[in-house]
């Protein structure tokens, strides 16, 4: 049973990854995407469809790619090039995302219709908890070492922390600030259309419009919790997707508590988390801030 239960919380625990670690290298910038959600959907419906019509994972995955690329695209014109409120612009993301999603499913799909997603990996040298993900899991936590890397070990990603805590410093030593956000922003646009392909076409293989469910907000909560740090950020993810895991152990155990108190765990402390993370301390401090040179 608690077997069960662990590798439960590492399969929930996929989307919140791709979409977390992306949300923290735009945060670290000077970013804050709250359009998020939306970009979770358009990237769950082109990997979805992409699979559909071709049969290909691969160009499934490319799909999603292309649907972040193209939303953060959308982000970089509003909130960075001409600094608009980055609250704002993100919210209008999440509704375009939502009502185009829902527009061009319904113009392209025939009904109801699920695929033959990424397999599970048996590699029982792992253990049974660890054994028998999809690759995108396994992917998805390689994305953290990989993410703490980049931000911590690279010419970019000092680049992006130093536009994010200070740009007018950043600006002075020659680093451009427009560019290296838009950059930042673009890779998060990505990650956050794998968060949405790791769903439609690896852990659920069909496409609903509102399988989202709120993911991409929790994931800019957890970015919080994490305190900006990748290890945090998972921290984060695996405390979230454990209450995840237990709620549907208390649904299928059929214990005498309401089923409605067991699906509002998780947002319970998604607003736990907002509510009592300390923030000033780790926050860079030009977040949703625009940049005037």
């Amino acid at each position: 049973m608690f077997e069960s239960f662990l590798f439960s919380t590492i399969h929930l625990a996929t989307p919140y990854l791709y979409a977390s670690m992306g949300e923290t290298l735009g945060q670290r910038s000077g970013v804050l995407n709250l359009g998020l959600e939306g970009t979770m959907l358009m990237g769950a419906l082109a990997a979805f469809l992409t699979v559909v019509r071709t049969g290909s994972l691969g160009l499934g995955l490319l799909a999603a790619l292309a649907a972040g690329l193209a939303m953060a695209f959308l982000l970089i014109v509003v909130s960075v090039v001409f600094k608009g409120e980055q609250g704002i612009s993100g919210i209008g993301l999440y509704l375009f995302g939502l009502g185009l999603a829902g527009v061009l499913y319904r113009l392209t799909s025939g009904g109801a219709r699920t695929v033959d997603g990424f397999p599970a990996l048996e590699l029982r040298w792992l253990g049974p908890v660890l054994s028998g993900h999809n690759l995108l899991t396994y992917l998805a936590f390689a994305l953290v070492p990989l993410t703490a890397l980049l931000l911590d070990r690279t010419r970019f990603g000092l680049h992006v922390k130093a536009v994010g805590q200070n740009p007018q410093a950043a600006d002075a030593l020659g680093i451009s600030v427009t560019r290296t956000r838009a950059l930042a922003v673009a890779i998060a646009g990505m990650l956050g259309g794998l968060a949405g392909a790791s769903l439609s076409i690896a852990n659920l293989n069909l496409f609903q419009e509102d399988m989202i469910a709120g993911r991409g907000f929790i994931a800019v909560a957890l970015v919080y919790f994490g305190r900006w740090n990748p290890w945090g950020v998972l921290g984060g993810v695996l405390l979230f997707a454990s209450v995840s895991s237990l709620q549907l152990w208390i649904q299928m155990a059929r214990l005498s508590i309401p089923s409605e108190l067991a699906l509002m765990l998780p947002y319970l402390l998604t607003i736990a988390v907002m509510a009592f993370t300390p923030r000033r301390r780790s926050e860079p401090a030009a977040l949703g801030v625009a940049f005037e040179r």
